[in-house]
């Protein structure tokens, strides 16, 4: 006859795995295929409209997506497709797996219904692909290039490491 472990040798089980990180992002674009990129205030560089999943609260990657999609930029969307899954290593903290999704493309109604969370953001605009990487630093401009290419020619959801394809 097996017993089940007392509650706290499994807490503790659990305390002693590794740690990883989580965030989920959208990819929007205008009608002239330009990235819609966001300006933040804490940190040098820009970003895509997303954040950090709540994964202590049982948010998952797409409401994740979505709920950081309407804090920032104030656009409440279902995500579209997963566009590119990418694990990050980083010096000083965990790695990152984060979750790129299809924002589709916006229309002039749309662009002019943003609204940029204040305490966060700084700004927001639209660049071509062949600016990306001038915004977009290391991993996370070859992760949206990436999406991009998955977009185009219609293939699956590109599995990255520090924004590189693996497969």
């Amino acid at each position: 006859m097996t017993t089940t472990p007392p509650v706290q040798d499994y807490a503790a089980y659990i305390a002693s795995l590794p740690r990883v990180l989580a965030g989920a992002a959208v990819l929007f674009r205008d009608g002239k295929g330009r990235v819609l990129i966001v300006e933040p205030g804490y940190r040098e560089g820009w970003g895509l409209p997303g954040g950090t999943i709540e994964s202590d609260d049982g948010e998952g990657p797409r409401d994740g997506a979505r709920r950081e999609t309407l804090e920032e930029i104030g656009l409440d969307r279902e995500p579209g497709r997963l566009l590119v899954v990418d694990w990050v290593k980083g010096p000083g903290r965990p790695p990152v797996v984060l979750y790129l999704y299809d924002g589709g493309v916006l229309g002039e109604d749309d662009l002019g219904a943003i609204r940029l969370q204040e305490s966060e953001l700084l700004s927001w605009r639209l660049v071509p692909r062949e600016e990306l990487t001038g915004y977009l630093r290391g991993s996370l401009g070859r992760r949206a290039l990436a999406a991009l290419d998955v977009l185009a020619d219609g293939s699956g959801t590109a599995e990255l490491e520090d924004g590189h394809r693996v497969h």
